[in-house]
């Protein structure tokens, strides 16, 4: 041990006060290291800062009651009622309150339930609100007054827009509810199918940024390699220069380290300044977890010594010199295949995921165990590949020869500059694959007509009057092309009799013919008209047929089922009114009952009338949608708009959609930055030999087109691989879901950005290039 000690020491002496040659391999080193390890720290911090999250919004969730009876009013229990809005991309929510008493429950972050017309919001709203170019927002917002901040503990993220609302005017009915406390566990269970996804997810995710820190420990191999055979003139062994390299790579991984963790805590600054694709927190959520910290900081040193030890098996240090460059054995295949095709094998006996079982059917650790192995498997099959297929390169243009002949001396410099992006195309080549397969699962197709409209407005409760309002507004708002607005109403069958117990009951829908004809097919209509609309079920049919008697009375007041002694308000539904056939509104569903034009019936005799507009918007008007959404708030807080789209997406599909998104952005850069470290590295060993070539009078030309070969050749047989092993892992994992493979061509992308990051990384090392093709890289001590 302490002669290992002592080496290990000298090694840390070479790389810390071995000069500028020295210092230029341990920074590159440590750069190479710290951007790994900033990400995987970065990874380690995801538990903690979920879980910070979830604990906040357990802590602001109203406490409901759990048997289903109402909460009788208390001096602490609160009124509450949960609201929204969006404005140009981004979603505000809050909650108006009224309190019943004098001590009220509080929710986080407030001392106090605001006052009637007091609003109290998150920094990131009042930002919102104090912008002038977001007058439209300030001008929804106008009846109530901003009082104070939602404190920290109330909030999810410092970009969240939240906001709570003071009310005098609401009370437990309808929407609104009576809560005693704040404090309730929300969450749903993850879905077996996403729970397989995301184990997927970060096995793919972090095998790159392993190879990665693995390829960084071993820049400048070359230079270690001549100033370890000076080290064997003067008395050292083999063994102790082994020992003597480890300690140098173990002195760059341990600043790689420092390096790291101060990119994290930068980076991590940026988490709560920036909201990446609507996922945001606090910086001090973002903590990595102890136990993986520590697997961080002793896996990262303890590879580096290893990486190094196992390097420096093939190459011969002598003392008169290093000899790599004869003829090598040829690479063992073997045990190269043995790894996928273990991986695979865990996978297909790890059995299949049954979505009716939960959780419990599904194998985290094979998941993980299997697509690692398989992942790795690609990126030692890899080194194989290149040296077969470089071995058998003859004649060609001379940057062409010159990048052959480069790759066939140093196959494993160039296979290593590559795996990263060989196993991230890999894998994410079987991502794409599952997500597609299960995409009908958490994609659903709502049968929306968005050409019809693109927006529905409604009123939970209203007057006829103010129904008849609404529509009013919204065709004279600016932006609108069209409003299909219905004053609805639920109707009875007077007399007391009843059908299954029940008294026979359907809706009755007002609206212009305009109206009527977008929600039945209607051979002729004018003002005065009335219709009975049948949607199609035999069943459905009868029971509106049962209250819809053309000729007989129709109770258009209060229902007598829940309104015991009500007297009835009675409406003749005129004799020969037709019978028509419904068609799907844009909302995508049809409505049957009774249809009346405006005349023919008196909307303020409807009891508990609502109304539902579709709006369509001139797309020519950029804020079309906030102009009605105004026009909605100055009708009554409570007016709900939405949007109408013809795909219903999963919230926790999206949300794993959005965090693969921003990790495979991450994973990425820190692949076309290693590319790049590893260029730069390698143009700096062979600084001499570009001067050398260009004093011969190779073109400059030349030399860069063999730039582009030597990195194209080895990422097209990285990617060639890539794409038969994702397809192969995405076969096997859509198999473990039960489900089929619906896209075989989901490689063509993930292709097409390999390219384009090789020819990225290749324009970005033109200019040192041109540097070291100078002729004073020809001088030498």
């Amino acid at each position: 041990m302490s002669v290992w000690m002592r080496d290990l020491g000298m090694g840390v002496r070479f790389a810390a006060g071995g000069g500028r040659e020295g210092w230029i391999r341990t920074i590159l080193t440590a750069v190479g290291v710290g951007l790994g390890v900033a990400l995987l720290l970065g990874a380690a911090s995801v538990p903690n800062m979920l879980q910070n999250r979830d604990d906040r919004s357990f802590a602001r969730t109203p406490h409901s009651s759990f048997d289903g009876e109402p909460i009788k009013a208390t001096d602490s229990t609160v009124v509450m009622r949960n609201t929204g809005t969006t404005f140009r991309g981004k979603s505000p929510t809050g909650i108006f309150l009224r309190a019943d008493g004098k001590t009220p429950a509080l929710p986080p972050g407030l001392d106090k339930i605001p006052g009637p017309g007091e609003m109290v919001v998150s920094p990131a709203m009042r930002d919102l609100l104090d912008d002038p170019a977001n007058k439209l927002l300030k001008e929804r917002f106008s009846d109530f007054r901003v009082t104070g901040t939602i404190g920290k503990a109330g909030l999810l993220s410092p970009v969240e827009l939240y906001y709570y609302v003071g009310s005098d005017k609401i009370t437990a009915t309808g929407d609104n509810y009576r809560i005693e406390s704040f404090g309730q566990d929300n969450s749903l269970p993850l879905d077996p199918f996403l729970m397989a996804l995301v184990v997927l997810i970060c096995v793919v995710l972090l095998t790159p940024v392993a190879i990665f820190i693995g390829t960084a420990v071993r820049f400048g191999g070359d230079r270690r390699d001549r100033r370890l055979a000076a080290l064997r003139l003067v008395g050292a062994d083999a063994r102790a220069v082994r020992r003597i390299a480890a300690g140098e790579a173990l002195f760059g991984a341990l600043l790689g380290l420092a390096v790291g963790a101060v990119l994290f805590l930068l980076l991590r600054e940026l988490v709560g300044v920036v909201d990446l694709t609507n996922v945001s927190a606090y910086p001090s959520d973002m903590v990595p977890s102890a136990g993986l910290a520590v697997l961080v900081a002793v896996a990262v040193p303890v590879s580096a010594v290893l990486v190094t030890l196992i390097s420096l098996r093939s190459v011969a240090i002598e003392p008169l010199g290093v000899f790599r460059g004869g003829k090598q054995r040829k690479r063992r295949l073997w045990w190269r295949v043995v790894l996928p095709v273990l991986g695979i094998g865990i996978l297909l006996f790890s059995g299949r995921i049954d979505r009716d079982m939960g959780n419990e059917s599904v194998n985290v650790t094979a998941i993980a165990v299997g697509s690692a192995l398989s992942l790795i498997g690609l990126s030692a099959l890899l080194p194989w590949l290149v040296e077969a297929v470089v071995g058998r390169l003859h004649g060609g243009p001379v940057p062409w020869q010159l990048a052959v002949r480069r790759l066939q001396l140093t196959t494993g410099t160039a296979s290593r500059a590559v795996s990263g992006i060989t196993v991230a195309v890999a894998g994410a080549v079987a991502l794409q694959m599952m997500f597609a397969s299960m995409h009908d699962d958490f994609n659903q197709m709502t049968g929306q007509d968005t050409t019809r409209a693109q927006l529905t407005v409604r009123s939970g409760k209203a007057s006829g009057p103010l129904a008849q309002r609404m529509i009013d507004d919204f065709t004279a708002t600016k932006g609108v092309t069209k409003v299909v607005g219905t004053v609805q109403a639920f109707v009875t069958r007077p007399g007391g009799k009843k059908v299954r117990d029940m008294t026979p009951t359907t809706e009755l829908t007002i609206g212009s013919c305009a109206t009527l004809r977008e929600l039945a097919h209607l051979d002729a209509c004018k003002d005065g008209d009335t219709f009975v609309v049948h949607t199609g079920s035999k069943e459905q049919n009868g029971w509106v047929d049962e209250t819809a008697r053309p000729g007989k009375p129709i109770n258009v007041g209060p229902d007598p089922d829940f309104n015991k002694g009500a007297k009835p308000v009675l409406w003749t539904l005129p004799k020969g009114t037709p019978t028509v056939d419904a068609r799907n509104n844009p909302s995508g569903r049809k409505i049957d009952g009774i249809f009346a034009t405006p005349a023919a019936v008196d909307v303020t005799k409807l009891d508990d009338a609502s109304t539902t507009s579709w709006v369509k918007l001139d797309p020519k008007e950029p804020d079309a949608e906030e102009y009605v959404r105004n026009a909605a708030a100055r009708i009554g807080p409570f007016v709900g708009v939405d949007s109408l789209k013809s795909v219903d997406r999963d919230k926790q599909y999206a949300s794993i959609a959005r965090g693969l998104q921003i990790g495979a952005s991450a994973t990425m850069a820190l692949i076309a930055a290693s590319m790049l470290v590893s260029m730069m590295e390698q143009l700096r060993e062979r600084k001499r030999l570009l001067a050398v070539l260009t004093a011969f009078g190779t073109r400059r030309s030349s030399m860069g087109w063999s730039l582009l070969w030597q990195t194209a050749i080895p990422v097209a047989l990285g990617l060639a691989l890539a794409i038969g092993g994702g397809l192969g892992l995405g076969v096997v994992m859509t198999r473990m879901i039960d489900k089929g493979v619906t896209d075989w061509w989901s490689f063509v992308p993930l292709t097409g950005a390999g390219a384009a990051m090789v020819l990225a990384v290749t324009l970005l090392s033109l200019p040192p290039l041109r540097r070291m093709m100078r002729p004073d890289g020809l001088r030498t001590e």
